[in-house]
């Protein structure tokens, strides 16, 4: 398709083989739901944008794929909704490692529609988080040890500012639950592992 982008184009077919057909199809649909939108490279992944305004994204990692609405808690979807809720700021669909995972075609759409809408409408962007204000900030146990049986992770860490470090350190402190902070503990040693701050998805 022509409005391609090349860099995309490109990022794509680095991919691992089980990542490609699935990177593909949402490139598809994005496209063919909205012909206007724009597609470039940022923050490292694909991300699409439209009306002046952030749409979509979408990203390949080692073992999965990961298909982000950027104004997910604004949506009507209840499984968005409650994903949002849970922490995924972008929408549940985080962890898919087969094409087969994906909501169907029609389902797709309407989420883009759904985000087109918002975004011609003008809607207010999402709140950004709001960090808490601590005097001192102790990492959790179970990510210190899981810290340590990753060295390119810990490399990372250990070399970024304080504030990298706080904001994930805050946000695996503030689990509800042993199974979320387990959650964010695996999620926050891939996104350390690759260099992202804590923040990375909400950043221009």
């Amino acid at each position: 398709m022509e409005n391609y982008n090349k860099e995309v184009t490109a990022y794509i077919a680095k991919m691992a083989d089980f990542a490609k057909p699935i990177l593909t199809q949402l490139r598809e649909i994005i496209f063919s739901t909205c012909p206007e939108v724009e597609e470039n490279i940022k923050w490292g992944t694909p991300h699409y944008s439209y009306k002046g305004d952030h749409l979509v994204m979408m990203g390949g990692f080692k073992q999965h794929c990961s298909f982000s609405l950027y104004k997910a808690e604004l949506m009507k979807d209840k499984d968005i909704q409650e994903s949002v809720k849970s922490g995924k700021k972008f929408g549940y669909m985080d962890k898919v490692k087969d094409i087969s995972e994906l909501p169907n075609k029609e389902i797709l759409i309407a989420y883009i529609k759904e985000a087109m809408e918002l975004n011609q409408n003008g809607t207010v962007k999402p709140k950004p988080v709001k960090e808490k204000s601590a005097v001192e900030v102790v990492a959790p146990k179970e990510f210190l040890d899981a810290l340590k049986k990753d060295s390119k992770a810990t490399e990372i860490f250990e070399s970024k500012s304080p504030s990298f470090r706080k904001n994930y350190i805050i946000w695996i402190a503030d689990a509800k639950t042993d199974e979320t902070r387990n959650k964010r503990i695996t999620q926050s040693l891939e996104w350390i592992a690759e260099g992202k701050d804590r923040f990375w998805q909400s950043k221009k």
